[in-house]
């Protein structure tokens, strides 16, 4: 493999990913390469494996390469798993953080701390032309905080506190978040296996 690509016009995460298969002499293109080729992938899934495998599998099978993509977002207990899979519209078809906190800060009202357990989940399947795909799984457990706090990442990250931590995902630096992030530890297990293919 000397060639992928990464299913997401996201230039954080691109950045991410480049980083690690650097390491394998991979060269790493993105969805932003192919802007006017792509046509918009429906994600039909119910889970974030399922989701993956989908976008993934649709940008192998039309550029014939292998391609790694991601779906992730926030699981909280309180509210049965929402928002889950549907983390980046959880208050209407346009994507907008600031009232997607809004939304679950008032789902929780009245819960009290203990039971504000929820964690960031991240599925990121790798598609080839002709082989099967596979999916690893990557966690961050930790709870919500009773309002928002911190200027940093992005998402629902002011309101995650996690597991050890006093402050919110939104005040640790970027080294610091992707030390410990949920996308972080499903990378690891994606290098774990790219070690073996050598």
């Amino acid at each position: 493999m000397k060639e992928l690509i990464v299913a997401t016009k996201n230039e954080g995460k691109v950045r991410e990913f480049r980083q690690m298969f650097a390491n394998y002499n991979i060269s790493v293109k993105s969805l932003l390469d192919f802007e006017e080729e792509m046509e918009d992938i429906e994600e039909t899934g119910t889970t974030f494996s399922e989701n993956a495998t989908i976008k993934a599998e649709a940008v192998s099978q039309q550029f014939q390469l292998p391609v790694v993509a991601d779906d992730s977002g926030l699981v909280i207990d309180a509210l049965d798993g929402a928002p889950g899979v549907y983390s980046a519209r959880y208050a209407g078809e346009e994507k907008d953080d600031a009232k997607n906190l809004q939304k679950v800060m008032q789902e929780l009202q009245g819960v009290p701390r203990e039971e504000r357990t929820a964690r960031f989940v991240c599925a990121v399947a790798v598609a080839r032309p002709g082989e099967e795909t596979f999916v690893k799984k990557g966690y961050c457990e930790g709870s919500i905080a009773n309002e928002p706090s911190g200027a940093n990442g992005f998402g629902y990250d002011p309101i995650f506190i996690p597991k050890g931590s006093k402050r919110t995902m939104a005040e640790y630096s970027a080294e610091e978040k992707n030390s410990i992030s949920h996308r972080h530890h499903a990378i690891q297990q994606i290098e774990e296996w790219l070690k073996h293919q050598s």
